[in-house]
C-alpha cells in the first residue's frame, strides 16, 4: 500500500525530511520536526506542482535505481579519480536509501500509515505493577511452636502439651479448658449420651490461697474423679457413678522446669470398665505463677489409651518458646512442700 502524502525521512539524506506527495518524492526538504507519536505527516507545498523526483521509494528486495550526480560524466574512465568519488558517493547513497527506505516500508502499521519514530515506551499511573515471585523463606525460619502439628498451646498458662498419636485437638467439647482428647467418640454405657476415651484438662488454680502443688493435687482428686466418671455437667451420670476408688500412685514430678505433685486413682464404675484420673500441679512460668492443674482421665481397657501416655505428655509439657525445659515424675527439682 502506499503511504499517504507528507513529510518523511529523506532516503538520500535520513538528516532531513522529504516531502513525499503520495506516488514520489518532490525535491522539497525541510529540517526534521522534533519527535513524536506519529507519523510526520503534513501540509503539501504550495510552490505548485513538484519536479520529477530523484529517487523512487524502494521495497524489500528491489534494487535502488541511482542517477549519477551533476559532476560526473556517464561512461567515464572507471579509474579517474573523480569517477571512483562519484561510485563511491552512489554507493554509499545507495546503501543509506536501501536502509532506510526498508526501515520506512517496514515500518508501516496495519493501516499502512508510515512511522518514522517508534515511540517510547513509559509507564503510567494506571499500569499495573510488575508481578514478582515472593522470596523463599530462609532455611534457619522455624515454624512457631503453637503451629507444630504435634503440640497443643495452652496460651493462659503459657505451656505445650504433645500431642501423642491417637490424640487430637477438641472437637465439640462442652469445655473450654480441655486441651486434647483421644480420637473419636463412643455412647457411654449408662445414660446413652456420648463420651471419649481419653482426655487432657489444663486450667489455673484461682479459688484456693494454697500454694503448695502437692496439698492442691490432694485436694483435687475427687473432684477430677466426680466429673469424670460420676456425674457430667448436666447432671447425668454417663456411667452409672462411682462405686470405689484406689490411689494407685503420687509423689513429685517436675513439669516445664518447675517442681510439681500428682496423685493417681483407679476408679470404678457401675456400668462400663472404669478407668484412670490424675491430678498434677505446678507453678505457672509466666505472670505471678499461679498454680496450673492438669487433669488426666484415661478410660481402662483396650479402648482406652495407654497408661504410659500420662507420662509422655508430663515430660513433653514445655513453656511456650522453650524447647529444652522439660521434666517428668521422679526428676528431682527440689522440695514441693
Amino acid at each position: 500500500m502506499t503511504p499517504p502524502p507528507g513529510w518523511y525521512r529523506d532516503p538520500s539524506a535520513p538528516h532531513q525530511e522529504r516531502w513525499w506527495d503520495g506516488t514520489a518524492w518532490t525535491e522539497h526538504r525541510r529540517p526534521p520536526e522534533p519527535v513524536g507519536y506519529g507519523p510526520a505527516v503534513g501540509q503539501a507545498p504550495r510552490t505548485g506542482q513538484p519536479p520529477t523526483p530523484m529517487y523512487q521509494p524502494v521495497r524489500p528486495g528491489q534494487a535502488a535505481t541511482v542517477p549519477l550526480s551533476s559532476g560526473g560524466a556517464p561512461g567515464g574512465p572507471a579509474g579517474g579519480g573523480r569517477g571512483k568519488a562519484v561510485a563511491l558517493t552512489a554507493a554509499a547513497a545507495v546503501l543509506v536509501a536501501a536502509i532506510v527506505t526498508g526501515v520506512f516500508v517496514l515500518g508501516e502499521d496495519d493501516g499502512g500509515s508510515p512511522r518514522t519514530q517508534t515511540p517510547p515506551v513509559t509507564a503510567t499511573a494506571t499500569d499495573p505493577a510488575p508481578v514478582s515471585d515472593p522470596p523463599s523463606p530462609s532455611p534457619t525460619a522455624s515454624t512457631p511452636s503453637a503451629d507444630d502439628p504435634a503440640l497443643v498451646e495452652d496460651q493462659l498458662n503459657g505451656v505445650t502439651f504433645p500431642l501423642p498419636d491417637g490424640w487430637v485437638r477438641p472437637k465439640y467439647v462442652a469445655e473450654d479448658d480441655v486441651m486434647m482428647t483421644t480420637d473419636g467418640t463412643y455412647d457411654c454405657p449408662a445414660d446413652g449420651s456420648v463420651c471419649r476415651h481419653g482426655l487432657v484438662v489444663s486450667r489455673t488454680v484461682t479459688a484456693n490461697a494454697e500454694s503448695s502443688p502437692k496439698v492442691l493435687a490432694q485436694q483435687d482428686i475427687e473432684d477430677a474423679a466426680d466429673d469424670a466418671y460420676d456425674r457430667d455437667l448436666i447432671g447425668n451420670k454417663p456411667f452409672g457413678g462411682i462405686e470405689s476408688h484406689e490411689e494407685v500412685a503420687s509423689g513429685p514430678v517436675a513439669v516445664a522446669g518447675r517442681a510439681g505433685y500428682y496423685v493417681r486413682w483407679r476408679v470404678k464404675t457401675a456400668k462400663g470398665p472404669g478407668g484412670y484420673v490424675q491430678s498434677m500441679v505446678f507453678p505457672s512460668t509466666v505472670g505471678t505463677e499461679s498454680p496450673i492443674l492438669v487433669r488426666y482421665v484415661f478410660d481402662v481397657g483396650e479402648d482406652g489409651p495407654p497408661l504410659a501416655d500420662m507420662d509422655r505428655i508430663t515430660k513433653g509439657i514445655r513453656p511456650v518458646g522453650d524447647a529444652d525445659t522439660g521434666g517428668g515424675v521422679g526428676s528431682g527439682i527440689g522440695p514441693t512442700d
